[in-house]
Parts: C-alpha cells; sequence; structure tokens
C-alpha cells in the first residue's frame, strides 16, 4: 500500500515524502525519521499503518495543525477517542475502506437496515481476505455493520456476533472471516427471510482502488474546517 500511495500521490499532487517502519521506502518518496517531521512540511498526510500509531499520531497531526487521512483500522476506544479529538482541531477523513465501491454499499447497508426489521431479516456480513491479514472481522466488515446497526438505531457492539455456537438471536447482526491466499478483500452483506434474501456484495482486485480513493481524500480535505469526515462526505453521498 505504501508504494501504491506513493505513486498515486505523486501523480496527483506534490509528493512531500513519507515515513517507513522498515527503512525501505518508494524512490519517489524522501523518508522521514518520524511523522511531526512529515507533518510540518505537508498539508494532508494519508496514514495506512498499524493500530497502535494511531493516539500517537493523532497528537502530532493535531499539534503540526496537518490535515489527516485515516485508513489504518482494527485501533481501539481509546484510539478512536484520540481521533475523534484531533477532528475538533484539524479536518480529518477516517474510513475502514476507500473504495468509491464500498462507500455505495455502506450507504445501501445503511437504507437496507432501516427498510427491513431485524424481527424479520437476519443480517450477515461476510468478508474474505489474503492469508497475512491480521485482523478479523474487517475494518470494512465491522463498517458494514455499523452501517446496518446505524439503519437499525441500535449500537453494533449491542447486537454483533462474530462466533455461530448455536442458534442465531433475533436482532443479531452476525460476521464471518475467511482468510486464504492473496484475495485483496470481498465483502457481502446479506439479508435473509423466511421468504428472500437481498445480498450486496463488493470485490476489490487491485489494492490500487484504496490508494487512489485515499488520494481523492486528501485533495477533497483541502480548504475544509476541522471535523471528523467519511468517504460518504467525499463523494457527497451525505
Amino acid at each position: 500500500m505504501g508504494q501504491l500511495l506513493a505513486a498515486e500521490a505523486a501523480a496527483a499532487a506534490t509528493l512531500s515524502g513519507g515515513t517507513s517502519r522498515t527503512g525501505a521506502g518508494s524512490s519517489q518518496a524522501e523518508l522521514f525519521a518520524d511523522l511531526t517531521r512529515l507533518a510540518a512540511g505537508s498539508d494532508v498526510v494519508i496514514d495506512f499503518t498499524h493500530a497502535s500509531t494511531v493516539a500517537e499520531h493523532a497528537a502530532a497531526l493535531s499539534a503540526a495543525g496537518t490535515a489527516w487521512v485515516l485508513g489504518t483500522t482494527g485501533y481501539d476506544s481509546q484510539s478512536a477517542e484520540a481521533v475523534a479529538a484531533a477532528a475538533k482541531l484539524i479536518p480529518v477523513v477516517a474510513a475502514p475502506n476507500f473504495s468509491a465501491g464500498v462507500t455505495i454499499l455502506l450507504s445501501l447497508a445503511e437504507r437496507l437496515g432501516a427498510a427491513l426489521p431485524a424481527a424479520r431479516y437476519d443480517a450477515e456480513i461476510l468478508e474474505m481476505h489474503h492469508r497475512q491479514k491480521l485482523d478479523a472481522p474487517s475494518g470494512t466488515a465491522l463498517g458494514l455493520g455499523r452501517a446496518v446497526a446505524a439503519g437499525r438505531g441500535v449500537k453494533l457492539e449491542d447486537v454483533m456476533a462474530t462466533s455461530r455456537e448455536g442458534k442465531r438471536q433475533d436482532g443479531e447482526i452476525g460476521f464471518a472471516a475467511l482468510r486464504g491466499g492473496q484475495i485483496v478483500g470481498s465483502h457481502s452483506v446479506m439479508f435473509t427471510a423466511g421468504e428472500e434474501q437481498i445480498a450486496l456484495t463488493h470485490h476489490a482486485f487491485d489494492r490500487r482502488v484504496f490508494a487512489t480513493g485515499a488520494v481523492r481524500a486528501a485533495l477533497w480535505l483541502q480548504g475544509k474546517a476541522p471535523g471528523l469526515y467519511d468517504m460518504r462526505d467525499v463523494l457527497g453521498l451525505k
């Protein structure tokens, strides 16, 4: 992702540089020792790093006054609070997935969650990724679950089920995660009643779609007021 982000950013704007956990960078980007130095010379930072860095990056970018595109997933509630605090000082686009297709899928999942009664329609989310992926369910799968829950007027944490032991409970939003090979990403959200099923599916074939979306979000952030935005804001779907 780092190589793709560097290439897409360089094609669309001036690439000021980057950071690297391993010290290996792109030939197109100067490597900085830390995020603080990178932020000082940048209008916006695109961050696809690791959940453990989110709170630290929130503080550094807030202090620098640098806009933030956050594509890191799997971070905890304390880090989420740090992101929300940063968004009071700088504009932030945070999204579990930066593809246009998934962004539209999130909107549709919320609308179907609102339209299809939980008492009749069981909601299940299925995702599959490459064998190296660490978090499960994926950030995108959780985003889809939150969209369905928002449509139903409930909190995902109160209704999510990641284990299928025992019978299904009314109102649950279930998750299944598969891993194998080098699949970039596949997500389905399914609403199943006794008489019918509605299924929405998105397949990503190339990671470049995420880099293209992230750079689009970075360009969109220019001149925006502090706040916490997502890709639906970027695409004008709100």
